[in-house]
């Protein structure tokens, strides 16, 4: 490589910000990234990217040979709204870059034009994967079906992470992320008047029981070296004061990092529920959806990220696994490679908000250097 990635990341480092606050400013949801998905598509053909449109995800290529290297941008954003007081503060009511994937869009756009400025310069292929719908919708799941992943050798992501300081890349060997499930039940009952309890089969203790059963399935049926979540979101059962409901519903999330341990879950959370509403003469329904795998980096590819961002003096270091969940495990099903995180957090800027919350906000005097290891790992990569 001949010249130096860090360089010409800041060099455009507004331009980067530029984009990541149009991105913000015009939120879309899962699988309606239009608009996005548009920009992005217009900037890669003028420099001279071939794209494949998969819904509203775009696969970009370019360079040729034996070897390939994918990095990755998810662009949805979230059904949130925005309490920031800030010049680029969503202009879409009830929707937000809550994220950062307006960050990641915008970083990887950096990327994609730098990489085809010294295209003459690779070795083999980038491929730049724009993906829509990481928010619950599976978007990577769509994209790999769309071709995402074929004839790529290794795979690497970014996320902004409010949990490191600002301009720190985050790197951990296997699991970083958790496994993520959704659950959904509804415990039966007979209804009856609240003066006369013996008459019906009251859902509401039951379910009671039940839930605070659920805290016993990670506390004593988990290794306490291992670890795992469940969590009851939501309950919901009885509309007066004087009677006792015909059902009560309720809903949550499991997580975990090993697939025995998310199994486990979910066979303890049936059998607590058969028990205690066969007891108590109910009955129940119980619907578990797993909607993401473990992201689990391959510890030869974050070595190499480790490498890379020490050779072009990338301050980095270990990132703290988190049971927050990111489809980008589906990638890493497919392809050796890692998920690697961008500290954000900047208190003198007050910029200290998590994730998901009306007030998050990313610092983009860092964005470039997302730019730059994304750019750096695609060369010496390839080399």
């Amino acid at each position: 490589m001949n010249f130096d990635p860090v360089s010409e990341a800041e060099r455009i480092k507004d331009e980067i910000i530029t984009w990541r606050r149009d991105f913000h400013m015009w939120p879309e949801l899962g699988y309606e990234e239009e608009r996005t998905s548009k920009i992005v598509g217009e900037h890669l053909r003028e420099w001279g990217y071939s794209i494949r449109r998969v819904g509203t995800g775009i696969i970009a290529d370019i360079g040729k040979g034996t070897k390939t290297i994918a990095l990755r941008a998810d662009m949805d954003a979230l059904p949130i709204q925005e309490e920031n007081d800030v010049p680029y503060k969503s202009k879409i009511p009830g929707k937000m870059h809550a994220c950062g994937h307006d960050a990641h869009t915008a970083m990887l756009l950096g990327t994609a034009k730098i990489i085809a400025a010294h295209k003459d310069e690779l070795n083999g292929r980038v491929r730049l994967i724009f993906q829509p719908a990481e928010e619950g919708g599976n978007g990577a799941v769509r994209m790999i079906e769309g071709g995402a992943l074929e004839g790529v050798d290794a795979i690497f992501g970014f996320h902004v992470w409010m949990d490191l300081p600002s301009g720190i890349i985050g790197i951990k060997d296997g699991p970083f992320l958790a496994g993520a499930g959704v659950f959904e039940g509804r415990v039966l009952g007979k209804g009856g008047h609240g003066a006369s309890p013996h008459e019906a089969i009251d859902p509401i203790p039951i379910a009671a029981e039940a839930i605070l059963a659920f805290q016993t399935i990670v506390s004593r049926n988990v290794n306490p070296l291992e670890t795992g979540v469940v969590s009851v979101t939501s309950i919901h059962g009885g509309t007066a004061f004087n009677v006792i409901p015909e059902e009560v519903g309720f809903r949550g999330t499991f997580r975990f990092f090993k697939p025995e341990i998310g199994e486990l879950i979910q066979k303890r959370m049936e059998e607590i529920l058969e028990g205690v509403t066969k007891a108590h003469r109910g009955k129940y329904e119980l619907n578990i959806e797993e909607l993401t795998p473990p992201t689990i980096n391959n510890p030869e590819m974050a070595s190499f990220a480790r490498k890379v961002a020490q050779k072009y003096g990338l301050e980095y270091g270990e990132v703290r696994p988190t049971m927050g969940a990111e489809d980008f495990a589906y990638y890493l099903q497919k392809v050796p490679g890692a998920f690697l995180a961008l500290g954000i957090r900047n208190e003198e800027k007050g910029i200290i908000y998590p994730h998901h919350h009306p007030k998050f906000d990313v610092d983009e005097d860092v964005l470039y250097l997302g730019t730059a290891m994304e750019v750096a790992l695609a060369f010496e990569f390839l080399r």
